[in-house]
């Protein structure tokens, strides 16, 4: 089953997390430091950065392909919104084939939320 971390309103006691309750909780995890976290309208959205790069604090879960394909409705992924790529993991989940959602559209303007959202 394939491996998603989640950083925003997917996360336990987020508006979005619904669409997890019936899956495999992996547990907290981070990523490595390639990323930054924005404030979009409100959600956050996260971006890979070639410099000052940051680790995201999130959670990992493991969901079955029923649950992904809501998941990628959700983020928009047909639309442009998000694409749903491989992320770069830290200990313990370094070596684990995850993916994540990261933002596709303009970020110009939007401000940065540092590790975590919420």
């Amino acid at each position: 089953m394939p491996h998603v971390f989640v950083y925003g309103t997917l996360k336990r006691g987020g508006s979005n997390h619904a669409l997890l309750a019936a899956q495999r909780f992996a547990g907290p995890a981070q990523t490595a430091p390639a990323y930054r976290l924005l404030q979009l309208d409100g959600y956050p959205g996260m971006i890979r950065v070639e410099t000052g790069g940051r680790s995201i604090e999130g959670e990992l879960w493991e969901v079955d392909l029923p649950c992904l394909a809501r998941l990628d409705e959700l983020e928009g992924t047909d639309l442009g919104l998000y694409s749903r790529v491989p992320v770069a993991l830290l200990a313990p989940w370094a070596h684990c084939a995850a993916e994540t959602y990261l933002y596709a559209r303009s970020v110009e303007g939007r401000r940065d939320l540092g590790v975590r959202f919420g």
